[in-house]
């Protein structure tokens, strides 16, 4: 009995494996033009992709979901991340470059916030997404 599992278990990997290779060799060239004709641009998938990097720093995600809260300064990113600030404004200076922050001076301080609603939608369906999963 326990071969047999054995053997169920060896045949399930294999179809696995297989799972991502086609068996018939079809082409359904209407779905493929479909799709190639609502593909971005070359160009504009490299800069999703770099737009995608930027939330795989659990440092970054950690000052967007503040961010997304209310305006901070870096002093105030610090104490909740119980950060250094060098650490933090290098992660600023990313965000800001990806244009996914913004900031203010008020004063000698400078207030960062989300550049754009967008970004807390990325979050937030990021978060939902992993909470479905769990």
């Amino acid at each position: 009995m326990a071969q047999s599992a054995e053997k169920a278990d060896i045949s399930e990997k294999a179809q696995e494996n297989t799972a991502e290779l086609c068996t018939e060799r079809i082409i359904h060239r209407g779905i493929v033009e479909s799709v190639r004709s609502a593909m971005p641009e070359e160009a504009e998938l490299y800069d999703l992709a770099d737009f995608f990097k930027i939330f795989g720093d659990r440092t970054r995600i950690a000052i967007l979901w503040a961010l997304s809260e209310s305006e901070m300064c870096v002093c105030d990113l610090c104490m909740l991340l119980d950060m250094k600030q060098s650490a933090v404004s290098h992660q600023l200076k990313l965000l800001k470059q990806s244009r996914i922050v913004k900031y203010r001076r008020e004063g000698k301080v400078v207030y960062y916030s989300l550049d754009d609603d967008h970004i807390r939608r990325v979050l937030n369906l990021g978060r939902q997404h992993i909470q479905e999963q769990r």
